[in-house]
Formats: C-alpha cells, sequence, structure tokens
C-alpha cells in the first residue's frame, strides 16, 4: 500500500458539521486526492489525559462534548468502527518509545474527532482509534508521540491531529467574517514560514517566538495536536499548507499535510 501522508486539521467548532463552508470544501478535495487508509489515528484537542490514551473501543461511541447548540448537532452519529488491534498496536509503539501510554476501552469519538472525519469520510466505514494529548506536557512531548507513530504511515494508517490553528475563545462574538482578529494572519504566516523552512525548533518554542502566542492561543491544546502530525510526518516534514479559510473571524481554519520520510528522531 502507498505511504500515507499525516494530516493535521482545523476542527472549527461543532457548527463546522452542519456548516462546514471552505474547510469541508478542501477535506473532500483531499479525501479525493489520498490513497483510502485501511484505518485512522486521531488526535484530539478535546480529549485530554495526563498520560497518553488510547482508545481500544470496538465500537466507540459518538460523543457530543458540548453544549447550547441546535438539537440537529446533538442527533448527528458518526458510527464507524474501532480497531482493537490497531490500538495495540498504538500503545506498543508509544511503550517502546518511553511514553508510557494506556488503552481505554471505553472512549467515545468527542467532536474534534468526528466533525472533521465526516467531511472526509462521510460513510463512516474506516476504522477509528483516538489518541488523547498531554496539555500539561508541551509541544515536543506531542512531536515524541507523533514520531513513535511514524510508522504507522506504511500500513495503510491515517495519522490525524485535529486542533485549530487559531484559538482564542474569549474572542467569540468580537470578531466575524467582515472583521477578522489582528492576531490570525500575522500568526498563521508565522507557522507556515516555519513549515515552509522545516524550522521544528522554532515551532516547537512558539510560545516565545511565533507572534501573538498567547491571543492566538490562551491555551495549548488545540496547537498541540499539530504537533503529533508534525512527528509523525518525518524528516523533513515536506509541510504543505492548505487554506481552509477564517471561521467566526477568528478560528483559522487551515490544514496541514506532511508527506516527510518517517523517522525515529525526536528532539531532546
Amino acid at each position: 500500500m502507498p505511504r500515507l501522508p499525516a494530516l493535521y486539521i482545523s476542527h472549527g467548532s461543532p457548527m463546522t458539521a452542519l456548516e462546514p463552508g471552505k474547510v469541508g470544501e478542501r477535506l473532500a478535495e483531499l479525501a479525493r486526492t489520498l490513497p483510502r487508509p485501511r484505518a485512522i489515528v486521531i488526535a484530539s484537542a478535546h480529549w485530554l489525559a495526563r498520560a497518553p490514551l488510547v482508545g481500544g473501543a470496538a465500537v466507540p461511541d459518538t460523543i457530543h462534548d458540548f453544549g447550547g447548540f441546535p438539537q440537529a448537532l446533538f442527533d448527528i452519529r458518526y458510527p464507524a468502527p474501532g480497531d482493537t488491534g490497531l490500538g495495540a498496536r498504538v500503545a506498543g509503539l508509544l511503550q517502546s518509545a518511553g511514553l508510557a501510554p494506556q488503552l481505554d476501552p471505553q472512549r467515545g469519538l468527542d467532536h474534534g474527532v468526528w466533525v472533521p472525519l465526516r467531511l472526509l469520510y462521510p460513510d463512516a466505514d474506516i476504522p477509528v482509534v483516538p489518541l488523547s494529548i498531554q496539555p500539561g506536557l508541551g509541544p515536543a512531548h506531542q512531536f515524541r508521540i507523533g514520531r513513535a507513530l511514524a510508522p504507522l504511515r506504511d500500513e495503510g494508517v491515517l495519522v490525524i491531529g485535529s486542533g485549530s490553528i487559531t484559538h482564542n475563545l474569549h474572542d467569540w462574538r468580537s470578531y466575524s467574517d467582515a472583521k477578522q482578529a489582528p492576531y490570525v494572519q500575522p500568526f498563521i504566516a508565522w507557522v507556515e514560514q516555519r513549515m515552509a523552512a522545516d524550522d521544528v525548533d522554532a515551532l516547537l518554542d512558539y510560545r516565545r517566538q511565533a507572534p501573538h502566542a498567547e491571543r492566538a492561543h490562551p491555551t495549548d491544546e488545540h496547537l498541540l495536536p499539530l504537533y503529533v502530525a508534525m512527528g509523525a510526518g518525518g524528516t523533513p516534514m515536506r509541510a504543505q499548507r492548505i487554506d481552509a479559510g477564517i471561521d467566526l473571524g477568528f478560528l483559522a481554519m487551515d490544514i496541514y499535510r506532511f508527506d516527510g520520510e518517517p523517522g525515529t528522531h525526536a528532539p531532546a
């Protein structure tokens, strides 16, 4: 089977499921160009844990981990099967990398998983294994997780990080399509430039180096899945930015595709 890329997808608000807009178009285009994966491993910004947790459910539930949205969102189901064998394989790779994972046999698919996957693969017929992130351990840790999972790309598995290139919910209702938050474009441009330069060290140090980092990400969790995708993406990363617009004036919806050579090197 041909090698798959690793992906980072900005999933936007839950309403993306009902109003997919430009990101829906871009994900549909991407699905048409990718080899069909046999399974998906996806790290979500909405599953936070102190240690890496790997979903081990054979039939994962659809989790509606939000409130105050239309009933139509709560009616959505994404009935993709799990893959217990792949879950064990993921845990084994992470264990071999010294990352002390645990299997969670009950974990379902939160909206950071099913919103983008519903746009990529609407038939929900590809097995999905969710993966938690560790917000207290920082970007380099997530990069190590991605590096450990890189071999899966040669096994027919699509490795995805799901978050948002900018994510500041304090700005909800402060901006709109007609009035964009001033930090969004500079932050997008900095990430794209560092990706083009394959500057992993700067990207890992985004808190100090990126313009408006504190406003773009008051907390790290929605950017951390990017580092999983970067790590899985290989060396050099061969990053490609896919512009998917800006939602609500402050949520940059960029998608990144990584087609580098899978490797095992991780930064100290």
